[in-house]
């Protein structure tokens, strides 16, 4: 795979997840604006990751059957459109059915993931995945960045008009720089869609998938609830410097890269265990927010290392075991993400509002020892699978 396609498809996962995430460090003043009380704010995040779980069931299979290159520019205008309509929204039932629509078309990042797969030798896959999958952690982390500046400078709104206007622009982009990737196997629609519910009863599927579950439920505990303790006593934060802490968790993340190549190298199962162990321990330091940022500094690199290094050995394992259904395995395996994350992003607040960041806290170490011990009890199953497919293909006869 060429570094300006990795680099494309990079991009095109940024933007696209950035479009779910973006309203993160600004809840409060959305909140504000829109008339939405604080206990209820975890849904400018949840509404996304909702329309999200819907793409991944219903759009996401089509990549097994269609042209990716032609769906990824697709789903990128559908995105700019649920941005403008977020971005122009008077009141907040309009916010949520243009974060809704967003999040349906977002699916883009399994698509350009699937497109990856495919299309890299099996000893470059983990590596390309890493690379590519990067893009995800950038948007997610850097668009808390960006969106606290611009919000400051201009409000919260162009947040969303500079996401649409940078999601056209990449399917423009996609359209000519990517080379076609047309389905030749004359699968149907029905027929991809039974294989996806299918995967629900592999074991090395269910488990990656619940370790997948757990573990962003308790990534989206704290950057849906962070900004919160952060904008009050006694810290008193603006949307920029909170949207700042977005630079420590892409420090984190982008040094987890290199799980793709450990992946390669057989060791997904180790790499998996020791990630969600770290992620364990990231909330002791995270839990600290009330006295100290350098140790919830500390907290958010490790937790975001974690994250990503477990995220990517989920998919490279996962994509080894089933290379003929990339799309729809990829897609399937999202809706334990997605659900994890609009879990994490609405109790969070409601927690807050209840008992302050100690209810945050306690929630988002008690699915990273969740997700530990799905790891725990899961064992060598997928790093078996993952380098013996036809393992799994003897299953299916």
């Amino acid at each position: 795979m060429h570094g300006r396609t990795r680099l494309l498809l990079a991009a095109v996962c940024g933007v696209a997840v950035a479009s779910v995430y973006a309203g993160q460090p600004v809840l409060g003043v959305m909140g504000r604006d829109l008339g939405v009380p604080v206990d209820s704010l975890g849904w400018f995040v949840a509404a996304g990751q909702l329309g999200y779980l819907a793409g991944l069931v219903l759009l996401v299979p089509l990549g097994d059957m269609l042209d990716r290159r032609r769906l990824i520019a697709a789903h990128l205008g559908l995105v700019a459109a649920g941005a403008v309509t977020t971005a122009a929204a008077p009141v907040a039932w309009a916010a949520f059915s243009g974060l809704a629509a967003a999040g349906v078309f977002a699916v883009v990042v399994q698509t350009a993931v699937a497109y990856t797969a495919s299309i890299s030798p099996s000893a470059e896959r983990g590596r390309n995945l890493g690379i590519v999958t990067s893009g995800v952690v950038i948007g997610i982390l850097g668009a808390r960045v960006v969106a606290g500046v611009l919000a400051d400078l201009w409000g919260w709104r162009s947040v969303y008009l500079a996401l649409a206007a940078l999601a056209g622009v990449l399917a423009l982009l996609t359209l000519t720089v990517l080379p076609a990737d047309v389905r030749s196997d004359g699968a149907r629609y029905g027929q991809v869609l039974r294989s996806l519910g299918g995967l629900f009863v592999r074991p090395v599927f269910l488990s990656r998938g619940l370790i997948a579950f757990f573990l962003f439920a308790s990534f989206g505990t704290l950057w849906s609830g962070m900004a919160l303790p952060l904008a009050g006593a006694p810290w008193h934060l603006s949307e920029a410097q909170i949207g700042l802490f977005g630079v420590a968790g892409l420090a984190g993340a982008l040094g987890a890269a290199r799980s793709g190549r450990w992946g390669d190298a057989g060791h997904a199962r180790r790499v998996t265990g020791l990630a969600l162990g770290l992620l364990l321990v990231s909330w002791a330091a995270i839990g600290q927010l009330s006295w100290s940022l350098p140790l919830l500094v500390l907290g958010v690199i490790v937790l975001d290392f974690a994250v990503q290094a477990v995220h990517v050995s989920n998919q490279h394992t996962l994509t080894a075991a089933y290379p003929d259904r990339t799309s729809t395995t990829i897609g399937a395996y999202m809706v334990f993400y997605s659900l994890g994350s609009a879990l994490g992003a609405a109790a969070t607040t409601a927690l807050f509002d209840a008992a302050g960041w100690i209810g945050p806290t306690v929630l988002g170490a008690t699915l990273a020892l969740c997700a530990l011990a799905t790891w725990a009890f899961t064992p060598y199953t997928a790093d078996r699978v993952a380098h013996r497919p036809q393992l799994e293909q003897a299953e299916n006869a």
